[in-house]
């Protein structure tokens, strides 16, 4: 009778090391690219979606959208993935996927408006 090891891993599965990197790497670069505010919330327990919501702050339309795309850029050579953005076309508030975290880039008002802290804290 033949025996096989088998080992499944679920790509919901947390690895803690990764996740702190992440967050941290994240909340780094978003400091570097001048956004505002930056606040990490552990939302586990909270969140089916996600481990980490990081709420930023960008000062303008135009340094929102460069930051979300310098953030995407720098991940990804840093080998990190990013599972999808949205709100480029407006881009009053961008949502940027990492997986285990997620990133809101908001202008003040919008930041102001929806109150994500609030929501999530």
């Amino acid at each position: 009778m033949l025996k096989f090891n088998v080992c499944i891993f679920s790509k919901f599965e947390r690895e803690p090391n990764v996740e702190q990197n992440l967050v941290e790497f994240l909340t780094k670069t978003l400091d570097d690219l001048k956004a505002q505010d930056i606040l990490a919330i552990d939302v586990r327990g909270k969140s089916s979606i996600t481990d980490t919501m990081i709420i930023a702050t960008g000062t303008s339309v135009r340094h929102v959208a460069s930051t979300a795309d310098r953030l995407s850029a720098e991940a990804k050579q840093a080998g990190f993935e990013v599972f999808g953005e949205e709100g480029k076309a407006v881009a009053d508030w961008i949502v940027v996927d990492f997986g285990q975290a997620i990133v809101h880039l908001l202008q003040a008002d919008a930041r102001e408006m929806y109150q994500l802290e609030k929501l999530w804290a």
